[in-house]
């Protein structure tokens, strides 16, 4: 088991950044183009919600990136010893819209760092905040949940099943390598469990390529939108357990106490990833 010095990690804590980015039009054009999205973006328009992960994207040298395709440890983030990174889940509130073309500046925050036992052995949980501001003030509030562990994965046999529920709306999506491939190119994503298929089989040990958790999440919202007609003002999902590349993926909704409930099946109904969102009735974007 690998030794980790949590107070140490936890020195981490409280540090920042600050960077800014353009909205870049052709970035917006080129995720559209990767959902199949009906209507093409311009200048000016508002940033559908979650499409701000296009940006502000990791520029490390490709001297600098590890065996995973991760920018080496250290840094802004903790230099974590455990071998295998992956994004957990977030929540997020939307207080306006970003718009296409403008200038963002984005100031992030170590939130907390923590270790927890498994089945798979040790885990550290890293939560980011970040504020994304425009000319109106703040924009976008996110907190982000990385998480660390030893190697090895759970096997899709051992996914939770989805309890039983009735939905309002479910939707299929079957991935394949061009999805995966269009979206780590977009986001200037080299993490190799999404392409490189003898590493993500080999290596980590995984059945194929992983699918996204920010893609899957970004799925789910979409399809909130186009079902609800709605405005997003909350949103918040957590992985539990992976997609791989070629499953069909159930993208699930239902009205909820506040809000609504969204969840991804992945085959035989297992639980991907659930999420909750909340917004107000009008024309999506």
């Amino acid at each position: 088991m690998t030794e980790i010095d949590i107070d140490h990690l936890r020195q981490w804590i409280g540090r920042t950044e600050t960077a800014t980015d353009g909205l870049s039009l052709l970035q917006a054009m080129q995720l559209a183009a990767t959902l199949d999205r009906g209507h093409h973006p311009a200048e000016g328009q508002p940033l559908p919600p979650l499409w701000h992960w296009l940006y502000f994207a990791p520029h490390a040298p490709h001297s600098e990136l590890g065996d995973d395709g991760h920018a080496r440890r250290g840094g802004f983030l903790p230099p974590v010893p455990l071998p295998r990174r992956m994004w957990a889940g977030g929540r997020l509130t939307f207080h306006h819209a970003l718009r296409i073309g403008e200038t963002v500046t984005r100031k992030s925050e170590i939130l907390s760092v923590s270790e927890k036992f498994g089945a798979q052995g040790a885990l550290v949980f890293v939560t980011i905040r970040h504020t994304l501001s425009n000319v109106g003030g703040p924009a976008v509030e996110e907190e982000q949940d990385i998480v660390y562990r030893e190697a090895g994965v759970t096997p899709r046999s051992a996914a939770a099943p989805a309890p039983l529920r009735d939905a309002d709306w479910r939707e299929a999506f079957t991935t394949d390598p061009t999805h995966l491939f269009r979206w780590s190119a977009v986001t200037f994503n080299a993490h190799r469990i999404h392409y490189d298929l003898p590493y993500a089989t080999k290596v980590e040990g995984y059945p194929g390529l992983v699918v996204q958790g920010p893609l899957t999440a970004t799925l789910l919202l979409e399809a909130y939108r186009k079902q609800t007609g709605r405005t997003v003002r909350s949103f918040s999902f957590r992985g539990q357990a992976p997609l791989f590349c070629g499953d069909t993926v159930v993208l699930c909704g239902r009205l909820g106490g506040e809000g609504f409930d969204l969840w991804a099946e992945g085959p035989g109904g297992y639980l991907a990833m659930a999420a909750k969102a909340t917004g107000e009735v009008c024309r999506a974007d």
